[in-house]
């Protein structure tokens, strides 16, 4: 699945209706911190695409189907893509710092991230398994800082 986003700020939160309408219907919402860390992240990636690149981009939305017995579910993945070439950068925030901490928060909240050249442009993509251990944890263990910054070599792919 997949939303064509606008440079517009305002298209930040028509893609987290999107998202979380699609994960309702697919039955995914009864699992409420899948479904809120998958907003999260829908957020923090399409917010980087328009504000700062300030061209369109196309989110896809990949949800997992039926395992087969025995395996392990698949993973929820997100994907933004634009056409902007340059590469994301990391940032290390000050404490009153009003941005720059998008990368970290995906870094520490998805199982696995990573960004590749896609077409003249980018693509940025993060997985989330739906059996990791709760991610209530992650969420407000967060703080920024240093130590934030330092998964996010170890967690990129």
């Amino acid at each position: 699945m997949q939303l064509d986003v606008r440079p517009d700020p305002a298209e930040v939160g028509r893609a987290r209706r999107w998202v979380r309408s699609r994960l309702a219907g697919l039955g995914t919402g009864a699992d409420e911190s899948l479904t809120e860390t998958v907003v999260l992240l829908v957020s923090e990636l399409v917010t980087n695409a328009v504000v700062h690149t300030g061209r369109p981009a196309v989110l896809r939305l990949s949800l997992p189907g039926a395992a087969a017995q025995g395996a392990a579910p698949p993973a929820v993945r997100l994907e933004v893509a634009d056409s902007s070439s340059r590469p994301p950068a990391p940032r290390c925030a000050g404490r009153d710092a009003t941005g720059g901490r998008g990368l970290a928060l995906v870094a520490c909240l998805a199982d696995r991230w990573g960004w590749s050249p896609d077409g003249v442009g980018k693509s940025i993509w993060c997985e989330l398994d739906p059996c990791s251990p709760s991610r209530e944890g992650a969420a407000t263990a967060y703080g920024g800082g240093r130590s934030a910054y330092e998964g996010l070599a170890r967690r990129a792919v």
